[in-house]
């Protein structure tokens, strides 16, 4: 398959900044970002294509929001035959209560062999709990402790030579590098974004600040030597958040209801992350999968294939050596487009 690429306005330079932990302005230590302001360039959205597939399949989730009943129910109707070999990617914003976010881990578990999460904004809101002493990252521990025991995967593996690396993020303001839109009266960020006021932080932590940016990056310190582990033997690496790692994986200020929404929505920090992994230059099998801004995106961008679905997207599957079809991309294959039944997944505050 010929993939054709767009040249973007984004690169990374080996250039060295010192940085101090906690600050207001993000560096990046081996690695910096330099950004041409006005000069941001969508990719191409791939089309939808459908290929045949045996044995393991790797599919996609995010942004349920199963506190809604549609949505409760939409989960509870999927199959609980069909997807007994495969895995499963849930790339945050699972439900807002503790409860409703244990029992939608539970009926995946249940369907699926392998079910992989990272946590999403939603998912730390502690308005509803009842728990008045409980922040976010108190909830954060008591939502990881119910993912060991349902025997939900957060950290690295490797399953028959595809290694799935889960990464953890958060937002930061100075991740949007386009030029604000003005002429107009727009609400300002608390005022757009519940997170302001339904998050609790301890007090050296702020949405305004690059602090919570590099506090949820730092989490994923302790699984360097596993993922050093499965870039020596995978032949193929998937990784996954929930916030974005490039604004080009957003639609423009100007076509947004609201313009702001960049600042809001991604880490420069989770790309670096991201190109450690799959290699300055990435490659035909590196891929990434976010969600957090409801928009469906399937596109290649510097050699990396950027993935987000509201729907239960087939994203790989595993053919035997002599099952290859036109899809073939070496030992995994892509699958382009949405399995199973769709989401009433309606769009959420983000």
């Amino acid at each position: 398959m010929v993939v054709g690429f767009i040249h973007p306005c984004m690169g990374l330079s080996l250039k060295h900044v010192h940085s101090n932990y906690p600050q207001k302005q993000i560096t990046f230590g081996t690695y910096r970002r330099e950004i041409r302001r006005n000069c941001i360039r969508r990719p191409r959205i791939l089309p939808n294509a459908f290929g045949e597939a045996v044995g393991m399949r790797v599919f996609v989730l995010s942004d349920l929001h199963t506190d809604y009943m549609e949505n409760m129910i939409w989960v509870k109707c999927l199959s609980t035959v069909r997807y007994k070999k495969d895995v499963l990617l849930v790339a945050g914003d699972v439900a807002e209560t503790y409860e409703n976010f244990v029992l939608t881990m539970s009926l995946l578990k249940d369907r699926f062999e392998h079910v992989f999460y990272v946590p999403g904004n939603h998912d730390l809101w502690c308005r509803r709990e009842g728990e008045d002493n409980l922040d976010s990252l108190e909830k954060l521990n008591k939502l990881l402790d119910a993912c060991r025991r349902l025997g939900v995967l957060t950290n690295p593996m490797i399953m028959d030579g595809l290694g799935i690396i889960p990464l953890f993020s958060w937002y930061h303001e100075s991740f949007d590098k386009e030029k604000d839109i003005t002429g107009f009266r727009i609400p300002s960020l608390e005022m757009a974004c519940k997170d302001f006021h339904a998050c609790k932080w301890p007090e050296k932590f702020s949405n305004r600040d690059s602090s919570l940016a590099l506090y949820f990056d730092a989490m994923n310190e302790k699984n360097q030597d596993v993922v050093k582990a499965i870039q020596r033997t995978g032949s193929q690496i998937i990784t996954f958040s929930h916030f974005l790692p490039r604004q080009e994986l957003c639609p423009e200020k100007r076509m947004l209801f609201y313009p702001n929404l960049p600042k809001i929505i991604g880490s420069d920090l989770l790309e670096i992350r991201i190109r450690a992994i799959h290699g300055l230059t990435g490659s035909a099998l590196a891929c990434h999968v976010f969600g957090h801004t409801h928009f469906c995106w399937d596109a290649v961008l510097d050699s990396i294939r950027w993935h987000q679905s509201k729907d239960l997207s087939g994203l790989m599957a595993k053919n035997g050596a002599e099952d290859r079809n036109p899809l073939d991309c070496g030992h995994w294959n892509a699958l382009w487009g949405s399995v199973g039944p769709t989401t009433t997944v309606a769009e959420r505050d983000s």
